[in-house]
């Protein structure tokens, strides 16, 4: 057997298994599933490879936000797409997987970004129309929104007291800057990396 077949094969391998993990993630989210057979065999198949980066430190953001299923994610499809790309030609070069390997990390951090903005805007959203935000859900967003808002504070005001829309109108923006300047750098250095 050739190494591009089992290449390929590793590839496909590697889609399926993604594709399980993501399902498991997905169903985290439904309480009432949890301990049906099947999700009970998806976890069996899944939870090993999961918690090999459930134990890494700092994968865990405060008590809301579990980011090791993205990492895992991430190194998964790295992995595929390095299979797929041997499968199909047979050869990788340094560039491809340094492109690679940036795009994978840049994904995780923009979704942080991306999450981040969200949180942020419904922040916004919450303080110009009055909401209750002692309810379960605001306190969620405030307790998120919050640590980001006073090192933002800190950053471009020295910590003086300001206007408190002021303070997430500039998070709001530096956060929105990063995440769409860093797309832009990141998609030039792939591009450059990918002649390599």
């Amino acid at each position: 057997m050739s190494m591009r077949i089992v290449f390929s094969i590793l590839a496909s391998a590697t889609s399926i298994y993604l594709l399980l993990i993501f399902a498991r993630i997905m169903l985290t989210w439904f309480s009432g599933v949890r301990y049906s057979t099947p999700v009970a065999a998806l976890n069996a198949i899944t939870d090993p490879y999961l918690d090999w980066f459930r134990r890494i430190p700092g994968l865990r953001l405060g008590g809301f936000l579990d980011i090791s299923p993205i990492v895992a994610m991430s190194v998964l499809s790295i992995a595929n797409s390095v299979f797929a790309t041997m499968g199909n030609y047979g050869y990788i070069t340094a560039g491809f997987v340094t492109a690679l390997i940036v795009n994978s990390l840049w994904s995780a951090v923009s979704f942080l970004l991306g999450f981040i903005v969200i949180v942020l805007g419904l922040r916004l959203f919450a303080y110009l129309t009055r909401q209750d935000i002692f309810s379960p859900f605001w306190k969620i967003v405030d307790a998120i929104s919050q640590p980001v808002l006073y090192r933002i504070n800190a950053l471009f005001y020295g910590g003086r007291s300001i206007q408190y829309i002021i303070v997430i109108i500039t998070a709001l923006a530096v956060f929105l800057a990063v995440w769409i300047g860093g797309g832009v750098a990141i998609n030039i250095a792939s591009s450059f990396l990918l002649r390599l």
